[in-house]
């Protein structure tokens, strides 16, 4: 199955941990974000990022997120690991899964795989292929 969901990103705390004379700056976010669509609900991460003062230069990141809401029409809790990279020469590159055993609720079992994109106008999408443990392929 396939869910299709818009989001805004509602929070965004950073933290610099580390700021070195060379290289880039790594730094600590709390994110937190609102979806609508096929997954609807909110969620909250906690991620580290490399290079956010530069993202030309070359940038990436790594985001836990646990997400509470509906999906396909089952309400519970689960989380989401992404992450994703960009640099000269390079599109930018995203990758991401749902925790396998994070899912609680009517959302036990939940499994699968995420893509996140941005228009040029800014709107966010999350695409989720997903698939419920014991249920028919």
């Amino acid at each position: 199955m396939e869910a299709h969901s818009t989001f805004d990103v509602t929070g965004w705390d950073a933290s610099p941990y580390d700021r070195p004379e060379e290289g880039p700056e790594l730094t600590r976010v709390t994110i937190r974000k609102k979806f609508r669509g096929d997954l609807d609900g909110e969620s909250t991460g906690e991620g580290l990022f490399c290079g956010l003062g530069d993202l030309e230069a070359g940038a990436g990141y790594v985001v836990s997120e646990k997400v509470t809401g509906t999906l396909a029409g089952r309400t519970g809790t689960f989380v989401l690991q992404h992450g994703g990279i960009m640099g000269p020469g390079m599109a930018p590159h995203a990758f991401g899964n749902v925790v396998p055993g994070s899912g609680t609720g009517e959302l036990v079992g939940l499994g699968g795989k995420m893509e996140i994109s941005r228009t040029e106008d800014g709107v966010h999408t999350l695409t989720l292929k997903y698939a419920f443990a014991g249920d028919a392929a």
